[in-house]
């Protein structure tokens, strides 16, 4: 695995006024995917990817799935996405990254000039690299995956998108000639991500994560899972809603839970929601 910064823009090379314009559609089309389809179909032009996803890291969080596209249709790679935002993204070398650029540890990928908000970050990740097995037949060796290209942009703060270009198996990895491809759109991709993010992020989001926001500001030493649940807890769901959507048993929940109120010297649900909107009014 390896990871480098776009230190300036690129140029978009030879794109069509017609994929050009396509790609502006697919930021406010009613069709969620039609964003992720359309960088497919300008990166299948000049390279054999198969797949194209784009998930919304916020506020340390589990990702959620913002558009995916995938030349079998079907919901076939939706629900390879929902495997890896419910079991797997935690082992993810694009989380390590996000983690690091966001105070959890020095970036490696911060340094030089410009500010973060606008940086640009690639991230190149084989199937042979996951050393977790699951994970690897999950995300890799069932959707039929050699190497994946990720294109990680911070739209707003505490929040990152991550743009991702699979290469099918048949075609290796990609080589050197191939990503500098890639880097002549990274900058039309992420200010097409960036743009539907502002259309439609803050409102798929909810009050729930800008509460774990204010949350994440007072203790910034909470884990991804301890957010996962306080999310879910400001969200009015159940332990087992929470299980059921982390992919864990509730009693994990109760755990994890009892974990967070302690590291924000709280017990019960009511103070939690007091602390939120103290953190609010500051």
């Amino acid at each position: 695995m390896r990871s480098w910064r776009l230190a300036a823009p690129h140029g978009s090379g030879q794109l069509s006024m017609s994929r050009a314009t396509d790609l502006v559609m697919s930021i406010s089309h009613a069709d969620p995917d039609a964003l992720a389809a359309s960088m497919l179909r300008i990166a299948g032009e000049t390279l054999p990817v198969s797949q194209c996803t784009v998930f919304a890291y916020e506020f340390d969080a589990k990702p959620r799935t913002v558009s995916a596209a995938d030349h079998r249709g079907g919901r076939f790679l939706r629900d390879v996405a929902d495997r890896y935002t419910t079991h797997f993204y935690a082992l993810d070398g694009n989380r390590s990254i996000i983690e690091q650029s966001s105070g959890r540890g020095e970036s490696r990928v911060s340094s030089g000039s410009g500010d973060l908000a606008n940086a640009l970050v690639l991230h190149q990740q084989h199937s042979a690299e996951i050393e977790n097995e699951a994970y690897r037949a999950a995300c890799y060796a069932r959707p039929n995956v050699s190497d994946r290209l990720s294109l990680l942009v911070q739209p707003v703060d505490h929040v990152w998108l991550s743009i991702n270009l699979y290469r099918d198996s048949a075609y290796g990895v990609f080589q050197p000639d191939e990503l500098a491809r890639v880097e002549r759109v990274a900058g039309l991709f992420a200010h097409a991500a960036k743009s539907h993010y502002a259309l439609n992020g803050q409102h798929q989001q909810g009050p729930g994560a800008a509460m774990l926001a204010r949350v994440r500001r007072v203790c910034p030493a909470l884990t991804p899972r301890e957010l996962d649940v306080l999310r879910g807890t400001l969200e009015g769901a159940t332990a087992a809603e929470i299980a059921l959507r982390m992919g864990i048993k509730p009693g994990s929940v109760i755990t994890y839970q009892k974990r967070a109120y302690a590291r924000l010297g709280i017990s019960t649900q009511r103070q939690l929601f007091a602390l939120c909107l103290q953190s609010g009014q500051r």
